[in-house]
């Protein structure tokens, strides 16, 4: 899967860029199996901006299913209407060049929508988001309800973290030993006070017990790189919510990212590689580095 630099990446994206992992983890996710020889496309947005984000992962599966896959560590309820917004750019993309004026109806894979998650705070095994759920009431109006919905869009929320949801652990190694490499980060940081100590000391331990092994061998300071980033902005908006701060969060998003970018310069990183991880450009990257 191409790289996107615009953006910051993050250890699951990269985790889940083979076609293979993926049809495994939607058999695993919804408890089917697929036909070994149904193709599997990756087709994830990279280059429309969401809330300074795009979407995690947006893949189809032989022309029948598109998927769209968010991994979140707090939960969002206005998932279900940005995914609203994803999907319907994905189907931009997907009947690009198809006359949708046509006399002649055309056909499009039938939408899944997913969200795991995977932070700290509790959380159940598995809940449903509805769109619906967002619409204002228009009785006020003196509008009668409808028998029917005009407009739905139903989200899976799956709680990924280690030791909830062992069915679908069990059904996706490598989204289990990614469950299990997070929880080992998060008791590291814990134990030693420092999340890029944690980080590290987590590296060092599912390498030396085959977690991810491979994953972290091929990627092993990206990864160090990504979560750092990705755990740094997660905290900051985290607090900035719960302050009620919520106008100031894209200047401390901005905030956080130069200061990322930073630290990372200073201790050797790439300009590449720190536009990678926080989406700056190299003109900013530059003008840190001078």
């Amino acid at each position: 899967m191409k790289t996107n630099t615009k953006f910051k990446n993050s250890v699951f994206t990269l985790l889940f860029s083979d076609p293979a992992l993926l049809r495994e983890l939607y058999c695993a996710l919804e408890g089917v199996s697929l036909p070994p020889d149904a193709p599997v496309s990756i087709n994830t947005l990279d280059d429309v901006l969401f809330m300074d984000l795009i979407n995690d992962i947006s893949f189809e599966i032989d022309g029948k299913l598109v998927v769209l896959i968010e991994h979140q560590s707090t939960i969002n309820p206005n998932m279900a209407l940005r995914l609203l917004m994803y999907i319907a750019r994905v189907y931009e993309k997907i009947v690009e060049g198809k006359n949708v004026y046509s006399s002649k109806g055309l056909t499009i894979p039938r939408p899944e929508f997913f969200v795991l998650y995977n932070g700290t705070a509790p959380y159940p095994d598995e809940e449903i988001m509805r769109l619906s759920e967002m619409f204002e009431n228009p009785n006020i109006l003196g509008i009668p309800e409808k028998d029917f919905l005009s407009l739905e869009l139903v989200v899976k929320v799956i709680n990924i973290n280690e030791g909830r949801n062992r069915e679908i652990a069990e059904r996706c190694k490598k989204l289990s030993e990614y469950s299990a490499f997070v929880a080992k980060a998060r008791a590291y940081e814990k134990e030693l006070g420092s999340m890029k100590k944690g980080i590290k000391e987590a590296v060092k331990y599912c390498e030396k017990h085959d977690i991810l092994k491979e994953f972290i061998r091929l990627h092993g300071t990206e990864v160090l790189g990504m979560l750092y980033a990705e755990w740094n902005m997660d905290d900051a908006l985290a607090v900035r919510y719960e302050e009620g701060h919520e106008e100031g969060i894209a200047e401390g998003h901005a905030n956080e990212k130069l200061e990322i970018a930073r630290n990372a310069l200073a201790e050797g990183s790439t300009p590449d590689f720190v536009q990678k991880i926080t989406g700056l450009s190299i003109e900013e990257i530059g003008k840190l580095q001078a």
